[in-house]
């Protein structure tokens, strides 16, 4: 049975990703393609490039991203994504999506034309970092005489990319949002408006899956809450290995047919 797996977008949220494939695997799962939107195609890549999630978690933990980043110094974004796009080619040197074990899709917006595009070949790295530039906050990643900014604005959860190729589709939803909120800074009220704003474009995709894991516990972290990633990697799978069991992810031949 072909298996697909869609990463959403979200975040330091998107550690969740590791803790729900490592639950996923225990149960005998294994894909046959990947996609995935910033966080998610960030995870997406480590993983399908062979690191466990474990070993993505920590690698990811010891790079620490914030303090990667640097100044864009341009107009049309406040901060570059060059330091974290170095600490990944050191840990995928090849950079290119045929070095990948698992076939991988990437989802990227291309600001200037306003329309979703999905990455499978050619170079992996920067693809990753153009899914995963926030608007406004980060640079977008130019190639050739496009620009891309990050692929949720239009498709945070790329399920489109898996739909006629896979027998099941499993979608990781990491970016819930709480029916309870407590008006606070700017910024809360900004990141509050963004995700309910991106999670109108999954509702779809979501009814292309199989099954959609996403665990309630994650919407108290915020985007940047990157020092918690373990704390979150351990919520996406307990709550995986609590509501799932391996028979759930078996097709019955009704469903083949």
């Amino acid at each position: 049975m072909k298996i697909g797996l869609a990463l959403s977008g979200g975040g330091a949220r998107g550690m969740a990703h590791l803790g729900v494939i490592k639950a996923l695997e225990e149960f005998g799962l294994r894909f046959y393609e990947v996609s995935g939107t910033s966080a998610g195609a960030i995870a997406g890549a480590f993983y399908c490039y062979g690191y466990t999630p474990d070993e993505t978690l920590s690698l990811i933990s010891q790079m620490g991203f914030l303090n990667s980043v640097r100044p864009a110094w341009a107009w049309t974004g406040l901060l570059s994504m060059d330091g974290f796009k170095d600490m990944m080619l050191r840990c995928m040197p090849e950079n290119d999506f045929k070095a990948l074990k698992i076939p991988l899709t990437v989802a990227a917006t291309e600001i200037r034309l306003g329309k979703i595009v999905y990455f499978n070949e050619g170079e992996l790295v920067s693809s990753v970092i153009a899914s995963s530039s926030i608007p406004a906050l980060f640079n977008p990643v130019q190639q050739k005489d496009n620009f891309y900014v990050d692929g949720g604005i239009m498709d945070n959860l790329p399920v489109r990319p898996l739909v006629g190729k896979c027998d099941m589709i499993i979608g990781s939803h990491c970016n819930p949002v709480q029916q309870r909120f407590d008006l606070g800074s700017v910024k809360d009220i900004t990141e509050r408006s963004l995700l309910i704003a991106i999670n109108v474009n999954t509702t779809l995709s979501k009814t292309h899956c199989t099954h959609v894991i996403e665990p309630p516990d994650l919407g108290k972290f915020s985007t940047f809450d990157l020092a918690k990633g373990r704390e979150i990697f351990e919520i996406g799978y307990k709550y995986t290995k609590a509501n799932y069991k391996a028979i759930d992810f078996q097709l019955n031949e009704t469903l083949k047919h």
